[in-house]
């Protein structure tokens, strides 16, 4: 049988998330001319990761999330990491609403919802810790909106279920600030590619897995396709390749053979949720509600007690609950982890393993929980929780970045990283949290990265100009623009604040 003829592409972005998406769509904006295509192993768009119930949803913008701000060593709280990733979603949110404003996408209430933001901690140690966090987030502009309180009552008032039933005279805190967001990121994605399907010269195919990922002599990326869970095999060209297939982006980075992906390997977390759909209890809970970790805990693993909307419908979600599993995708294999391992990656691997026993020791605890520990955990924060309102939804798998570490061979990473070809013709993303929130931030610096002489071209800068009126960086200084931007999008985007429950 004669081999098919080999295709070509501009661009080829592997995985049908939102990471990918977003850049797709974001490339078509600056190149209409370009020639992209979306190749996703599985029958359908945003199954893994962007897939609603495999993620809290949050639209992290460091309002709640406290590992987003540590504390220093004089005991003063660092807010950096927090404004960062609070600009970031603001790029996002100019992003969805100039696609919105040209008619490219639908309303934002197919994917995105107002749903307030509070961080709730208890104890003392913990409370002067929030307040000083307070303090020092609400004297910058992105925070100016944050409000505290020690008081029960007030809080109470902001989130019902927190407080009835509550015994004991601990110390009590809360910060609340009325324009988070909930997404749908599922979603967003499908709205995203239907779009992208709707332009010339771009297409998404499914059921398509990369079996092997080669560079050729004059620097153009070969990639030999699975079709159909192997009933025919497809040749695709490309001059530029995305990696952006969550979990499975490791072992496809490790495939393409760049000197840039050594020494990286990963360490997947599975998770699982307690969700509520009871319409009497989701209608006293409209907020998402951040804790402390548990000792040892990975970040990802931070507690909170959330409103979700998807497909237009409210529900609870508590947790996550963490596990253990050797799979990178949760349509994964069992081998993943092991055919992972590397001559350059062992050395890491063995490292982080040496140094986080801590972690393991939280993840055989978490492994071997009963329903009934779990509803106990779920009483810290709602504490006339009842068993029988709770069925348990199991969470998508995140796969933490572990990486070379000069000092102690390896360390683990639990944030995103964008990891490129030195002649910027390949970009792969790797890690978790706050990953798709801060996906189109993510993608622009990509777009740096590996088309640096476009990005600052006269046409591209202004293509980019009309989609962001003012990027991260200028937002992070100029509280006055910060402000502007944020009336415009929020109008777009249908963000009105949500008023605190009686």
């Amino acid at each position: 049988m004669n081999q098919p003829a080999t295709e070509t592409a501009d661009v080829v972005l592997i995985g049908a998330g939102v990471m990918s998406a977003t850049l797709a769509v974001l490339l078509k904006e600056l190149d209409p001319e370009a020639k992209v295509e979306i190749v996703e192993q599985l029958d359908g768009a945003a199954s893994e990761s962007s897939f609603a119930w495999n993620n809290a949803g949050t639209g992290h913008a460091a309002l709640c999330e406290l590992n987003y701000t540590p504390r220093n060593k004089d005991g003063s709280i660092s807010i950096e990491k927090a404004v960062r990733i609070n600009t970031a979603f603001e790029e996002s949110k100019q992003f969805w609403s100039y696609l919105i404003e040209q008619g490219a996408i639908e309303s934002a209430r197919r994917f995105l919802n107002p749903v307030p933001h509070m961080s709730f901690v208890r104890g003392a140690k913990d409370v002067e810790f929030l307040r000083k966090r307070f303090e020092a987030m609400s004297a910058h502009p992105c925070f100016a909106d944050m409000r505290y309180s020690e008081s029960p009552e007030q809080i109470a008032e902001w989130a019902p279920l927190l407080m009835r039933g509550r015994k004991g005279d601990d110390p009590i805190a809360a910060t609340r600030v009325d324009q988070g967001t909930d997404v749908d990121f599922g979603a967003l994605t499908r709205q995203l590619l239907r779009h992208l399907d709707s332009l010339g010269g771009a297409r998404v195919s499914y059921k398509q897995r990369v079996a092997s990922l080669e560079r050729e002599a004059n620097g153009d990326w070969l990639l030999e396709l699975d079709v159909d869970h192997g009933k025919r095999s497809r040749q695709l060209r490309a001059r530029f390749v995305f990696v952006g297939a969550g979990g499975g982006a490791l072992p496809l980075l490790q495939k393409s053979g760049i000197p840039e992906a050594q020494g990286y390997a990963g360490f997947p977390v599975s998770g699982q949720w307690l969700r509520c759909d009871d319409p009497k209890l989701v209608a006293q809970h409209k907020a998402k509600v951040y804790s402390q970790a548990s000792v040892g805990a990975p970040p990802m693993s931070v507690p909170h007690l959330d409103t979700r909307v998807v497909d237009g419908r409210s529900s609870l979600l508590f947790g996550p609950f963490a596990g253990f599993t050797t799979k990178f995708l949760k349509t994964g294999s069992p081998l993943d982890l092991p055919l992972s391992v590397r001559a350059d990656n062992l050395r890491p691997m063995l490292s982080v393993a040496r140094d986080n026993f801590s972690l393991v020791k939280y993840l055989v605890g978490q492994v071997l929980q009963t329903p009934k520990q779990r509803i106990e955990a779920l009483r810290e924060f709602f504490p006339e929780a009842s068993e029988e309102d709770w069925r348990l939804e199991i969470a998508g798998q995140r796969v933490q970045i572990i990486k070379r570490d000069a000092k102690r061979g390896g360390k683990l990473e639990f944030g995103t990283e964008l990891v490129t070809a030195a002649d910027g013709s390949l970009a792969a993303l790797l890690g978790a949290s706050p990953g798709a929130s801060t996906a189109v931030s993510t993608m622009l610096q990509l777009i740096e990265r590996c088309f640096p002489e476009r990005y600052q071209s006269e046409d591209w800068q202004s293509r980019l100009g009309a989609i962001f009126t003012a990027r991260a960086g200028q937002l992070a200084q100029d509280g006055k623009r910060l402000a502007e931007v944020r009336e415009r999008t929020h109008r777009v985007l249908e963000l009105t604040p949500q008023p605190a429950q009686a």
